[in-house]
């Protein structure tokens, strides 16, 4: 199970030599152990022999696209995987985290959002949202999932059977990016994949309802909205590593 401590293994994939070195050299200044491609075929030969804890990769590398090395990874492992990419168009986006992508981060990037984007997916990847009961837990608020129960600090979230499915969604992937397309099959089913109308309302719904029993406003940006791409739960700072 990944670390969340220093001493993480990141495989970096970027062609780009002083920007691999300038990231390498950042995430090696905060303890994490990281080994570095600057090729598709290295990084697979890389990622063969070590077996990283997190990917961080650009899209534009020499000898394939970086998706393609993305569906390559993910046939393979769940190993959690952050887009590092100049490429800024939405249909970009959407379709590196329909390939199995976790996250996506554009150039030019800051280097504290980098780092807690690593240590989000770090933390995802080992489960601490979701308790062995069947709880799922981010900030003041608690969801028991086999009871289909939601409360903010004791108070009861009255949420309808498919505002549930869509909370449920978004928590279970807690300080990750899910797209629009992912969270409307998973909730609606993949004839539905396109009707992104609806999660607008839904989404509208769940924050308005939180907000009624959350009164100091502390989950007020709870679920953050990347325009055009999807949604991600925010994670508090109190629970970041």
């Amino acid at each position: 199970m990944p670390d969340l401590r220093p001493g993480a293994a990141v495989l970096l994939v970027e062609d780009d030599v002083a920007t691999r070195r300038e990231v390498a050299a950042f995430l090696r200044g905060h303890g994490f152990r990281v080994d570095e491609a600057d090729d598709g075929a290295t990084a697979w030969e890389r990622w063969t022999a070590g077996r990283p804890d997190v990917v961080v990769l650009d899209l534009g590398l020499p000898d394939i696209d970086g998706s393609v090395l993305i569906r390559r990874l993910r046939r393979d492992a769940t190993t959690p995987i952050l887009v590092l990419s100049a490429r800024d168009r939405e249909g970009d986006k959407v379709a590196a985290l329909e390939s199995g992508a976790d996250d996506y981060v554009t150039k030019p990037f800051g280097a504290a959002e980098l780092l807690a984007r690593v240590r989000a997916l770090l933390r995802r990847a080992a489960g601490p949202a979701a308790a062995p009961d069947g709880e799922v837990l981010v900030g003041s608020l608690r969801m028991d999932v086999p009871r289909h129960e939601v409360t903010v600090d004791g108070q009861p979230v009255r949420l309808t059977p498919r505002e549930f499915e869509v909370l449920k969604v978004l928590l279970g992937s807690a300080g990750r990016l899910v797209t629009r397309g992912r969270l409307l099959r998973a909730v609606w089913g993949t004839a539905y994949s396109d009707e992104t109308h609806y999660l607008h309302v839904y989404v509208s719904q769940i924050r308005r309802k939180i907000a009624a029993v959350d009164p100091a406003g502390e989950l007020a940006d709870l679920i953050v909205a990347e325009p055009g791409v999807g949604y991600r739960v925010r994670v508090p700072d109190s629970e970041r590593s």
